[in-house]
């Protein structure tokens, strides 16, 4: 290796120390986070509380060749949860069915109709995924029907936990100190810990005696997908689990996953960007707009042409769903302008569709920088809402503290998201306890917002070879912010809106090097308009997300703008 090599080696290893450090690595753990493998990160399941009594019950429906059913969420987390564990309960020699409450006639969550409906239609083991913390009429009257039910989840718990035959939930408030560690774990991450448990429960009673152990590395493409499509933070075991899913998703084992990657039209390995913005939003939109159960029908098929079918309606579906979204958000922006000095935005509005109030949520979250409620109205005078929250503010627990007082009629989350059921004539009340509730944690949240730059440097030094530098320290997502690179000083050579909203520029350094940039929903904000409109013979800074530009003749980075600032 020559000197220039060592030079370059060792610059590539300062700068990926300094993003590790700078998220909050300590500096004799470096060695762990700069390659994240299951190996390092994963717990031992049975540190969680019913961990092994629920592994235990399922091995026994196994070996009984017991009736089981996976009871699913609607949403991504959910899909991929009851995926996993019939995947899983495949490769043990068994099956399993599925059941997804209907979004429209069900609502989140277990049902006590829908349990004990399932219990007389021959389920003598029911195992809900991404739900059921908080169902506890549902569950009570299961027990009361004689019907066994396991809860494995990740929500807020209440004190008081609901009549399970075991509750698998590291939010549980009598947890212990490892499983609470583990809080932000995805549904999905609970079940895969399940799934360790479970193969090593079966292994000690001797079932795999002239039987193959099932490979449960091949289901983390699954683990991958939900954990970053229910934006859990992706620190510790999820970036682990992450970093690995998507090594499995790269070699198109699952005949669903494929198809979804092929109607994505991703013509490469996905990235976790690919998982939060491409595949999960279609596995959403059966849930939003469409079937339910599509999701889970997909990633657990074994036909590659139904794949393609399932794969393509997932796809109408998003473009239906984006249609309704954005018709609900023009509504309630409206109402945005309405609501003067709150510290939450709680926005409501008859005929809006439930399947999307969620995104908008986030959206709306994203403009104002406040936490976010959107509800729909029904002719009924009943509201279902969903919640975004900001950094530092936990709305899950304001919503199960809101319950609790009355002012809803259900309600439960966790710090970034939340759901909710109320009354019409409750919906000012509650907005107005909200505002008294979250109105210290939301002005030190916004009172801590900063722009936080990783790095510096010329338009000539943004290369595709530093992004793949700066790649190389992900998976990035919630919780394990992408490298914020600061470039200039520039000049803004072309500015035009592309799409509904999306500001593209072409921008040009001293030192002669140009490049595009990509200000995305931003074109109608203050810093989308000056950039349009300026003084484009006037230098500036741009800061934002450096990325792999793929659609021209060469390789080139480009950047992917979150902000801008005068450069004198």
């Amino acid at each position: 290796m020559d000197m220039a090599q060592t030079a370059a080696g060792g610059l590539s290893d300062d700068i990926i120390t300094q993003l590790l450090l700078a998220r909050g690595v300590a500096r004799e753990d470096l060695s762990r986070h700069r390659t994240p493998t299951l190996r390092a990160f994963l717990p031992d399941p049975s540190e969680f509380r019913d961990m092994e009594l629920a592994a235990m019950r399922i091995a026994d429906a196994i070996e009984r060749r017991e009736a089981i059913t996976i009871y699913g969420d609607y949403d991504v987390d959910g899909a991929t949860s009851a995926a996993l564990l019939i995947r899983l309960i495949r490769m043990l020699g068994h099956d399993a069915r599925h059941y997804i409450p209907d979004r429209l006639l069900e609502g989140y969550g277990p049902t006590g109709e829908a349990l004990v409906r399932l219990g007389a239609e021959g389920a003598q083991l029911i195992v809900t995924v991404d739900c059921g913390a908080m169902a506890h009429e549902a569950l009570a009257m299961a027990a009361d029907a004689g019907v066994e039910v396991i809860v494995v989840d990740h929500h807020k718990c209440s004190a008081e936990l609901p009549q399970a035959l075991a509750l698998v939930n590291p939010n549980r408030l009598d947890e212990s100190d490892i499983g609470a560690a583990h809080g932000h774990l995805a549904a999905v991450g609970v079940a895969f810990l399940l799934g360790v448990a479970l193969v090593r429960v079966l292994r000690g009673r001797g079932w795999f005696a002239g039987r193959a152990e099932p490979d449960l590395f091949a289901l983390l493409d699954l683990v991958a997908l939900g954990t970053v499509a229910d934006v859990a933070a992706l620190h510790g075991l999820n970036r682990a689990l992450v970093a690995q899913g998507l090594k499995v998703m790269a070699r198109r084992e699952n005949i669903g996953m494929a198809a979804l990657i092929d109607a994505s039209r991703l013509n490469r390995a996905p990235t976790a960007t690919d998982l939060g913005f491409a595949l999960g939003p279609r596995v959403n939109a059966g849930g939003r707009v469409g079937e339910a159960t599509l999701g889970v029908r997909l990633l657990t098929t074994q036909d590659a042409e139904e794949a393609r079918e399932i794969a393509a309606q997932l796809s109408r579906l998003n473009e239906e769903r984006r249609a309704i979204e954005m018709a609900v958000q023009e509504a309630a922006e409206l109402q945005v302008e309405r609501q003067g000095n709150r510290t939450v935005m709680v926005l409501s509005g008859k005929g809006w569709h439930p399947g999307v109030i969620g995104i908008v949520a986030g959206r709306i979250k994203e403009k104002t920088g406040k936490p976010t409620l959107v509800i729909a109205l029904d002719d009924d005078g009943v509201g279902k809402g969903s919640g975004r929250s900001i950094s530092g503010v936990d709305l899950g627990a304001a919503i199960i503290g809101a319950r609790e007082l009355g002012y809803l009629v259900a309600g439960g989350g966790h710090a970034m998201a939340a759901g909710l059921t109320v009354a019409a004539d409750r919906l000012e009340a509650f907005a107005d306890w909200l505002d008294d509730r979250l109105a210290g944690d939301v002005s030190r949240a916004q009172g801590a917002q900063s722009l936080l730059l990783d790095l510096a440097v010329a338009p000539r030094g943004l290369q595709p070879e530093l992004v793949e530098l700066l790649e190389s320290a992900g998976p990035y997502g919630m919780g394990w912010p992408g490298p914020r690179v600061a470039v200039g000083p520039v000049r803004v050579v072309k500015a035009d809106v592309v799409g509904a909203d999306h500001l593209r520029m072409i921008v040009r350094g001293e030192d002669g090097a140009s490049f595009k940039a990509m200000a995305f929903r931003s074109a109608q904000t203050e810093m989308g308009q000056t950039l349009i409109h300026g003084d484009h013979g006037r230098k500036l800074w741009l800061a934002g997300r450096a990325r792999i530009d793929d659609w021209g003749p060469r390789r080139a980075a480009e950047l992917h703008v979150d902000d801008a600032a005068w450069a004198d």
